[in-house]
């Protein structure tokens, strides 16, 4: 089965900018954080802010204390007045396209026009609207409600920044027509325009579509309707549970969307369910061929083989033959770390990769085992290269081990904010490539007797940079879910886009490091061919731009294929 995931699925950006100001609201401003009614129409989200203590305020108390957020919707002035009057400090986390429709009918009311807004009378939205049209407002939610409105001396007509694009076309086509005195606005968010746009597109190349959201979001329900129009199956979902597994596995290519308020997490385990449809069918190579690589990376055994085949590569490169201690060093640390990461990781993993996180919660005790005897394996491997490189891993074991502890006492420096590694923003992703630098071009470069360091140096920054670039890419993918739980990750400090801009920069500098040094002959002629590793991750970050992937079993071991592919390339080449 083909899966097309729509580009626009997803939040948009005044959705986004709510769901921060929410998650910020904790860390940030006076408790009780409140709500003033659901921030978005996305039942899951909304559970995770009262996981986080964020709950619905209904109705205005005459006294309270704390802080509101206003919903993404916006509400009328009067609602933001009466919260201030009741002693809240009031966040407006209203969408700020809904805000310029909101100026848009200020701005003319107090001009005597009339206000037409063409919209859902009972959306929050369009009450938020009818707060600033006062009793010059009027709610249409069709062509006829429109005609049979009185004629206006003088009116403005706007729309439900999500309202349906088509039907909004035809009620401009007949003010244009009847009511040329009529002032137009257009107000649909490019967004919207844009997400409904791509769903007609999406409907015509598909035998059938999931729309992903809130039953109660009106975008989502109006994607779903746009499908329908089109004589194809829509399934409305708001969770992969909802899935009709049965009747999608009657089709040969499905199409996935979401509403603007449906998160990424949600629309990831969606791909996920159906993607691992031929497992559960138990039926034919390909569902074989799908269990031995998700078991393969929830083990970590793929990941420790990449570490492995880029140890393998980067000892050629320094012009050292690969040894047996060396590789095992590599691959038993790597897998050691990655085990304990996804053990200590399950509260972002539950968002972002729920399979893993109920394969690790099932198979505690074992992986736990399994970590702790790859890293002592690991160290027996290192102390065969030498006592430097043992010491050297032995050290990076307890620095991995500690991540997590307290270091400094709660009564020292108290205004200091960073007791544990972890603390440091961004720690994480750093650490894991430099770990990967150090075990697989580091170690071997120690155990050298005939002391290469340049070489040495120049292959530990190489290994850490292409690790760097994976992590941080993971990061990326991930980056609605570790935000969730307060994870401080590269892309979250940068934002996903200087954080691919980063990645480009990243690979850049890898592949210039790798042509100079091998021309130098600081690096063995390996070097050459070995451009085509970061070039590869280069083309995989310029799709994921043009066209976003969401985390997937394929697309991790696609990523974790470059590592193998440098130790296929030394092996043929060196």
């Amino acid at each position: 089965m083909k899966i097309v995931v729509a580009k626009t699925a997803g939040f948009c950006m005044g959705v986004r900018r709510a769901v921060e100001l929410a998650l910020d609201a904790p860390s940030q401003q006076q408790k009780p954080i409140f709500t003033y009614g659901p921030l978005i129409h996305n039942p899951q989200v909304l559970a995770m802010f009262v996981e986080r203590g964020i709950t619905v305020m209904e109705k205005i108390p005459p006294k309270g204390s704390g802080t509101v957020l206003v919903r993404a919707h916006g509400v009328p002035p009067e609602t933001k007045q009466q919260l201030k009057q009741a002693g809240f400090t009031v966040i407006d986390a209203t969408c700020p396209r809904v805000v310029k429709v909101q100026a848009i009918i200020k701005r003319f009311a107090r001009k005597g026009f009339a206000a037409i807004i063409v919209g859902d009378q009972d959306h929050p939205e369009v009450i938020s609207l009818q707060g600033f049209a006062g009793q010059a407002g009027h709610v249409v939610g069709s062509l006829e409600a429109l005609q049979n409105l009185p004629v206006f001396d003088q009116a403005i007509v706007v729309a439900q920044t999500t309202q349906n694009e088509r039907l909004y076309q035809q009620i401009k086509t007949w003010v244009g027509e009847h009511r040329a005195h009529y002032e137009l606005f257009d107000t649909i968010c490019d967004s919207t325009e844009k997400r409904q746009a791509e769903v007609r597109k999406l409907a015509h190349e598909v035998d059938a579509v999931v729309v992903v959201g809130g039953k109660s979001s009106g975008n989502t329900r109006r994607l779903a309707e746009i499908v329908s129009e089109s004589e194809k199956c829509a399934y409305h979902v708001e969770t992969e549970t909802e899935l009709d597994l049965k009747a999608l596995s009657r089709v040969q290519t499905v199409g996935i969307t979401a509403g603007a308020s449906t998160p990424t997490w949600i629309i990831r385990h969606v791909v996920r369910a159906i993607e691992q449809m031929p497992m559960q069918t138990g039926l034919g190579w390909r569902s074989h061929l799908l269990r031995v690589q998700r078991l393969a990376l929830l083990t970590n055994v793929y990941v420790a083989l990449a570490a492995g085949c880029l140890s393998y590569a980067v000892m050629h490169l320094q012009h050292l033959r690969p040894s047996l201690p060396a590789l095992s060093a590599a691959i038993l640390y790597i897998m050691s770390m990655h085990i304990l990461n996804h053990l200590t990781g399950r509260a972002e993993d539950s968002y972002n990769d729920p399979d893993r996180e109920r394969f690790y919660s099932r198979h505690k005790r074992p992986l736990i085992f399994m970590a702790l005897a790859a890293g002592a394996i690991g160290l027996v491997a290192a102390y065969r290269m030498g006592a430097l490189a043992f010491w050297t891993l032995l050290a990076m074991s307890l620095l991995g081990l500690s991540y997590n502890l307290r270091l400094i006492p709660s009564r020292m420096w108290p205004s200091f904010h960073f007791r544990r590694i972890k603390d440091f923003p961004g720690s994480k992703t750093i650490l894991i490539a430099l770990a990967w630098g150090v075990v697989t071009a580091g170690l071997p470069a120690l155990a050298d007797a005939e002391g290469r360091w340049l070489s040495g140096t120049l292959a530990v920054a190489l290994a850490s940079a292409l690790a760097f670039s994976r992590t941080a890419f993971f990061d990326i993918l991930d980056i609605q879910g570790d935000r969730i739980v307060g994870k401080e990750t590269i892309p979250i400090l940068m934002g996903p886009v200087r954080a691919l801009k980063l990645l480009k920069v990243t690979l850049a500098g890898v592949l210039i490091l790798l042509c100079l040094s091998a021309w130098t002959g600081i690096f063995s002629h390996l070097g050459f061919p070995l451009i085509v590793v970061p070039a590869a991750f280069w083309a995989i970050i310029v799709v994921h731009e043009r066209d976003p992937m969401f985390s997937g079993v394929q697309l991790e071991f696609l990523v974790e294929s470059i590592f193998v592919l440098s130790g296929l390339l030394a092996f043929l080449m060196a």
